[in-house]
């Protein structure tokens, strides 16, 4: 699935920093069911307008979800207006400057272990495939249009690069009808495992590439001089690009 966008989750981040609200986040999503602002207010013995407030500051944020439902047995007409509840929209929320998704790495990470160890075979490749697979399945449902057209290439283009930026790549133009991802989401483990994470990450983006439509060989693993060539490079730069439509992929 793939993740809210990263000024949603910072926003989120920071509206627990509220105590009030934090309090109130913790309330509900521990509660297991929809919650009354009367049943949070009485708990943290708070008054019921601030309550109130608060709640729906979380909504607004991303954080809770809402649902009206009338309480009690009695229902029809005369009974009453439903009451509006509170339930938890996300059990966890993380953000991160710059904007990295290491729980992406570990759980790619831990599925190809359990595929190796089952099966037998190398933890490398099932490692890729894992990757693979995961790509592909977060970005097909931006795939768009049937049958080669320059519209619907410029559509599948568009798609992956919405999904990059969702993921945290920040792609950007490279002056040459490619991309150039600007963030690694996986920078720090990187650093220290270079072979291993940058080859679950080309794995992951090619998936992608092929969920959007696009030709996975247009993903390109490159070195930091190459880099330089195609774009600035940043000292958390991903090591791929992607190549434009045209150029020859040898």
């Amino acid at each position: 699935m793939t993740r809210a966008p990263w000024n949603r989750r910072i926003a989120a981040v920071a509206s627990l920093g509220d105590e009030n609200r934090r309090k109130l986040f913790d309330f509900v999503a521990a509660a297991g069911c929809a919650v009354s602002r009367d049943d949070a207010a009485g708990a943290l013995g708070l008054p019921r307008s601030t309550a109130s407030f608060q709640l729906d500051r979380l909504v607004q944020d991303g954080l809770l979800a809402v649902e009206f439902r009338k309480l009690g047995a009695r229902g029809g007409p005369g009974s009453g207006r439903p009451a509006k509840l509170y339930l938890a929209a996300v059990r966890e929320v993380a953000a991160s400057v710059p904007d990295r998704n290491y729980d992406l790495a570990a759980e790619l990470l831990v599925s190809a272990i359990e595929e190796s160890t089952a099966g037998g075979g190398s933890a490398r490749d099932a490692l890729e495939r894992t990757a693979y697979a995961r790509g592909q399945a977060a970005a097909r449902s931006k795939a768009q249009g049937a049958g080669p057209s320059e519209a619907r290439d410029a559509a599948a283009d568009d798609s992956f690069a919405e999904f990059l930026a969702a993921e945290g790549y920040r792609p950007e133009d490279d002056a040459a009808g490619g991309l150039v991802l600007l963030n690694c989401p996986f920078h720090r483990i990187a650093a220290g495992h270079t072979e291993v994470v940058c080859a679950m990450n080309g794995a992951f983006l090619a998936g992608a590439a092929a969920g959007c439509g696009i030709d996975p060989a247009r993903v390109q693993a490159l070195a930091i001089e190459d880099l330089r060539s195609h774009g600035a490079a940043l000292p958390a730069q991903c090591c791929a690009r992607i190549r434009p439509v045209q150029e020859p992929i040898s």
